[in-house]
């Protein structure tokens, strides 16, 4: 699994277990998300830790959501899985006493700091309940058509 589609793989699986109130093994969720179960168990340690889902070992076992959706946000899970790099793009630095290298790394700096704030803001905003009512109505949605 990617480091950065952590975070919507796990918002993935944890709407998937709360549509279906069902308990998923780590084979099911690694073969949903296309990945390895070793993955899964490191991965979904960290919300186990947080206290968004229990374990069950044993033939019946697995891994089921014990949390409320409207108490869990999406930068809850963001920092349970690990805090994913949100962006990609890097400056360089190559030539640190380059004026022109450092007036460009400003920039590009606080751009994404600026970038990265609302991104954090939109997260603690958001809620794993606002996300499974916006797939309801989506579903509704189609089912009409």
């Amino acid at each position: 699994m990617r480091t950065d589609s952590k975070l919507s793989r796990m918002l993935h699986v944890l709407l998937h277990m709360a549509r279906n109130n069902k308990t998923y093994t780590s084979d099911e969720i690694a073969q949903m998300l296309s990945t390895n179960p070793v993955v899964i168990r490191r991965t979904m340690a960290g919300l186990k830790k947080a206290g968004f889902i229990h374990s069950e070992k044993g033939p019946k076992g697995g891994w089921s959501l014990v949390e409320d959706l409207s108490k869990i946000t999406l930068f809850d899970i963001y920092n349970a899985v690990g805090e994913p790099t949100i962006f990609a793009m890097g400056n360089e630095r190559v030539n640190p006493d380059c004026a022109v290298e450092r007036v460009v790394n400003a920039a590009l700096d606080d751009a994404m700091n600026q970038a990265q704030t609302i991104l954090l803001t939109q997260l603690k905003a958001t809620t794993l309940a606002d996300l499974a009512l916006g797939f309801d109505q989506i579903c509704t949605q189609e089912s009409f058509k």
